[in-house]
């Protein structure tokens, strides 16, 4: 069953580090850091090997419209870019894990180095049954948004963050997708934030 919740969005300041790159095709724009995102890990170095995206975090862009559009399975959690492949790379479901209790309220925050004019904010969680050492695809997620933050073309703060809940009667591991909807582009962000419930 679909949540479209209308959430209270808190900014939290301008103090959010992360670098803002220049040049080549990628530009920095925002990455989820609650839950806890692959590429926020691999930025602060709690994960090795991952390759240019401990650079650049925010730079998980790509094509909008998820789930009928956007990356192809498999592909998810980097966007599609195969320059980030490590973040598709389920490590044997090795990934640490934001610990989060079924059925309670959760603030969702993302770091944004480049603020957007945005369409929303959606989640989506695996299914029950979903196994965490093969990579994402469509079919291990609930077919619709657990949670809609609608923006309505508004520009985020460059720290955002808005209340939920967390399905309730799910347990053991599970991955939420983060997807942050751009207003004035054809793309997306992508954020997948590994989970124990």
């Amino acid at each position: 069953m679909r949540k479209k919740i209308t959430a209270a969005v808190v900014g939290l300041g301008l103090g959010g580090a992360a670098m803002l790159m220049t040049g080549g095709p990628a530009q920095g724009h925002g990455f989820s850091t609650d839950p806890t995102s692959r590429q926020a890990l691999c930025a602060d170095g709690k994960v090795k090997d991952c390759g240019a995206i401990q650079h650049e975090p925010q730079s998980v862009e790509g094509p909008k419209g998820f789930p009928q559009a956007g990356p192809k399975d498999g592909l998810i959690c980097a966007g599609g870019n195969e320059g980030f492949k490590q973040l598709d790379d389920p490590r044997g479901g090795g990934w640490p894990r934001t610990k989060l209790n079924s059925g309670a309220e959760h603030t969702f925050s993302w770091t944004l180095t480049a603020r957007h004019s945005t369409t929303d904010f959606q989640y989506f969680i695996t299914k029950d049954g979903y196994d965490p050492s093969k990579p994402l695809t469509r079919a291990d997620l609930e077919p619709k948004p657990f949670l809609t933050v609608p923006m309505d073309n508004k520009q985020p703060p460059a720290n955002w963050s808005a209340k939920g809940t967390i399905p309730a009667g799910k347990s053991g591991k599970h991955l939420i997708l983060g997807v942050w909807n751009i207003a004035d582009t054809s793309n997306a962000f992508y954020a997948c934030s590994d989970v124990e419930l």
